[in-house]
């Protein structure tokens, strides 16, 4: 028996177009691993195969950011960016100070929310806005962090190419050592760490202590030839009520 066409799920290849969007193409058919981390769940497959490649091909082509240790994408609200090690300390006030804003989250990139808020995951919130694209490729990374606290529960990455681990690492007191606190490496820690592996297509959801009381970090390890894994976190910003 054949799919009526009506019913049978677009990807990212069929459809650029949202107004040819419904609540009902997009399948909820993938098992949501609840991990031993409070508040961590994984769902792997979150995308498919195609979808994978689409998005892949339609990242590679956009204006990557050069100046960290890897490239990277903003969409959403602003940025800055990070001066030279080498920078005086009156080009680094000048750069640090240049505030750039970030173009809208792209339709393409935007039908894996239209699959976030289709599971429920941000149920009676607002549409995640902002959205950060890292490419790590051989030894790179980025050091243990909790993610800013002006952006609200859940945070979620999608890990896209080669599937890779990240580490979380319990502290002692939540709500610390925020991205922008400038004091992430030296925060205490309970001691208590666990590693998570992160699939090619799998959606990482934080939540609860997940999210507040342990950092995550994607280690500086010696990787496979070509590896090359791509994330892409989704967040939303605080409601000030």
């Amino acid at each position: 028996m054949t799919t009526p066409a009506s019913r049978k799920r677009k990807t990212l290849h069929e459809y650029f177009d949202r107004t040819a969007h419904t609540s009902n193409d997009r399948s909820r058919t993938s098992s949501v691993l609840q991990l031993s981390i409070p508040g961590l769940t994984l769902i792997p497959e979150f995308i498919s195969r195609d979808e994978e490649t689409a998005l892949l091909t339609f990242l590679d082509g956009q204006d990557w950011r050069t100046d960290l240790n890897r490239r990277c994408l903003h969409y959403g609200g602003t940025y800055c960016l990070m001066p030279p090690r080498d920078a005086s300390a009156e080009e680094r006030k000048r750069i640090e100070s240049t505030i750039l804003k970030a173009d809208n989250i792209p339709a393409k990139v935007d039908l894996v929310v239209d699959g976030m808020m289709e599971r429920g995951l941000y149920d009676g919130k607002q549409r995640p806005a902002f959205c950060i694209v890292n490419e790590y490729m051989g030894t790179q990374g980025i050091s243990a962090h909790v993610e800013n606290f002006r952006f609200d529960s859940p945070v979620c990455g999608l890990t896209l190419n080669n599937g890779d681990s990240i580490r979380f690492h319990e502290l002692v007191d939540a709500n610390d050592a925020s991205v922008r606190s400038r004091g992430a490496c030296k925060v205490p820690r309970t001691g208590k760490k666990q590693d998570v592996w992160l699939p090619p297509r799998s959606l990482l959801v934080m939540s609860g202590e997940s999210r507040t009381k342990w950092q995550h970090e994607i280690r500086h390890i010696k990787r496979p030839l070509n590896f090359k894994r791509v994330s892409l976190t989704f967040r939303t910003e605080k409601l000030v009520r």
